[in-house]
């Protein structure tokens, strides 16, 4: 019926994004090249795929993510939010089968698979986020009245201040305020060198909004564009951004340059967990939360994993982090960040 292959990191991957583009469901973070990106953060990749009559009708992204303090999982797909197997749904349940048995030769604790929709399987399901998207008007005044009465207000103040903003691919003042902000958040930066993979990786759909305040970057967000949608994926502000209201202000004009400029149709605000402050800011935003039921399949671990930093035992390295000079942040953070796919 269907026979099963492995994508290598040697291979032309044409056909396998070809697939993905054409597949509803089919998402950024299917595209072969996450491949790269992973890998050279140092996991393994078993990038699975299915054929009938030498056609690709379904594939399944798979990374192995393996450290002493988070545990060894196979995940679909790890640094993303989306995942799990495209195709008809007799081809998913044999790539979900293919992933078992992989899990299985491995070893490892526990099968991840972050499906953005509900399967029509037998997996166990847990939900802790929920993702966020909508449609984007046609002009900047439709955007705006899109948005909440309160965040609207926000937005004004801030289109009435004296911020500028530019778009490009330079990831220096990026780099800098991202990390500033995760560090404010008690969270691990990823390297410098990851980011530059990533747009390297994909040097057509990436594209970097930063916004200044008297010339200084204070916001800055790395954003993905796949078929008709942008992605702000990796973005955020230095202790000023709050007051400033830069942040809102780097969203919004992400937001009328992706439709004006780029002529995208659909906003994709990510994922957030459950009832946390990001959760409750998108919903400012006029955008309604759509739960992300990821499965798991349980191979060594005898319990679900919980990696979430409300998880009690990361409290305290979570406020130690928080003190931490900029400078050392950036060099011990990648060290750790990439295990936390």
């Amino acid at each position: 019926m269907y026979q099963l292959h492995t994508l290598t990191l040697n291979e032309p991957a044409d056909a396998w994004d070809a697939f993905v583009e054409q597949t509803a469901d089919g998402s950024f973070f299917h595209l072969a090249g996450w491949r790269e990106v992973i890998a050279d953060s140092g996991h393994q990749c078993h990038y699975l795929y299915a054929t009938e009559q030498d056609s690709i009708v379904g594939v399944l992204p798979l990374a192995r993510v393996k450290s002493w303090l988070f545990g060894d999982a196979l995940v679909s797909t790890p640094f993303c939010v989306y995942g799990g197997a495209l195709g008809a749904d007799p081809v998913k349940r044999f790539l979900e089968s293919a992933a078992i048995k992989l899990a299985q030769q491995l070893a490892v604790d526990y099968l991840e698979l972050r499906y953005p929709l509900p399967q029509a399987n037998q997996l166990q399901v847990r939900i802790q986020h929920a993702s966020f998207q909508c449609a984007l008007a046609e002009n900047a005044e439709q955007i705006l009245a899109g948005v909440k009465k309160k965040q609207r207000a926000v937005l004004r103040h801030a289109l009435n201040g004296n911020l500028t903003y530019s778009l490009d691919s330079n990831l220096q003042d990026f780099y800098r305020t991202y990390s500033e902000s995760v560090l404010n958040l008690g969270t691990p930066v990823f390297s410098k060198a990851f980011f530059e993979k990533i747009v390297t990786s994909f040097k057509e759909r990436t594209e970097i909004l930063t916004v200044r305040d008297a010339g200084k970057a204070v916001s800055s967000v790395l954003s993905f564009y796949f078929k008709d949608e942008v992605l702000p994926y990796y973005g955020g502000g230095t202790r000023d951004a709050k007051d400033l209201k830069s942040n809102d202000l780097m969203y919004y004009q992400l937001m009328c340059h992706a439709r004006l400029d780029k002529g995208c149709t659909r906003y994709d605000f990510g994922r957030s967990k459950i009832d946390s402050g990001a959760y409750h800011y998108k919903r400012h935003w006029g955008m309604q939360p759509v739960e992300l039921p990821y499965q798991y399949v349980l191979i060594k671990a005898t319990a679900l994993p919980n990696l979430s930093p409300n998880n009690p035992k990361y409290q305290l390295f979570i406020a130690l982090w928080k003190k931490l000079p900029l400078a050392l942040s950036q060099w011990l953070g990648p060290k750790l960040s990439r295990y936390l796919g």
